[in-house]
């Protein structure tokens, strides 16, 4: 991914092991704390768990069970998801349990099916932004940047001050677009629209924008070497 920074320089060892980091560090939070690093958002039957990362593990460790495979985690979610749609069955508009049935399939890891149900509770309560940052989480996990990003600016046409909206779309366009710049102006706006942020939540984001900032420095330097060398008359 680091090519896809700036201009698709190729850069050196060090700021492609500074960039590594900072696309490790945005998995870290889009795994961990994406849509629930803020307070904010409307709480539901099911809150964290329904955007936990479950590991990517697929053999084994001493003293530990075997991670399922993905036609077994597909059928763990059907058996969790069938007395939530047996209960929708009776009450086809019910958002939370909508959210519910979502939430069992993102963490399965069955995005599609998770992204579908979020938009069924969407197409009730459409200005439900925090619903609208759990579809565009199950989006960029299926593999969907750009429905994700289209999701998020949908949710701050709605919310323009939703720290947990601003914050992934941040993530999202670092992570998934390599767009630094992007991911900049998406966290400046949350630090200056959200005064009330706890002094870690704001901490992790200074972190972050320290850490994007620094490589785009460290490129912009690279550049102009590069320029003066260029137009350096070759000698004989």
């Amino acid at each position: 991914m680091a090519n896809e920074l700036g201009r698709d320089i190729a850069l050196p060892a060090s700021l492609q092991s500074r960039y590594v980091w900072l696309a490790a560090t945005a998995s870290l939070f889009l795994g961990l704390v994406i849509g629930y690093a803020f307070p904010g958002s409307q709480p539901h039957t099911v809150q964290n768990s329904d955007i936990a990362a479950v590991p990517a593990y697929s053999g084994t460790v001493p003293g530990h069970m075997q991670m399922p495979d993905p036609e077994e985690m597909r059928q763990m979610a059907d058996s969790q998801a069938a007395p939530l749609l047996q209960q929708l069955k009776s009450a086809p508009e019910n958002v939370d349990l909508l959210i519910q049935v979502g939430a069992v399939y993102h963490v399965s890891h069955q995005y599609k099916e998770a992204a579908e149900w979020y938009g069924k509770a969407l197409q009730i309560q459409p200005r439900n932004v925090p619903v609208r940052t759990k579809l565009a989480t199950s989006l960029y996990r299926n593999g969907d940047v750009d429905g994700a990003i289209a999701q998020l600016n949908q949710a701050l046409r709605y919310d323009p001050k939703d720290a947990n909206s601003l914050f992934n779309l941040g993530m999202i366009r670092l992570q998934g677009k390599g767009d630094a710049r992007g991911a900049l102006a998406a966290w400046q706006k949350l630090l200056q629209s959200n005064p009330q942020l706890s002094a870690d939540r704001k901490a992790a984001v200074l972190q972050l924008i320290a850490g994007v900032m620094t490589t785009l420095n460290d490129q912009h330097a690279l550049e102009g070497a590069r320029t003066h060398e260029e137009s350096r008359p070759k000698s004989e």
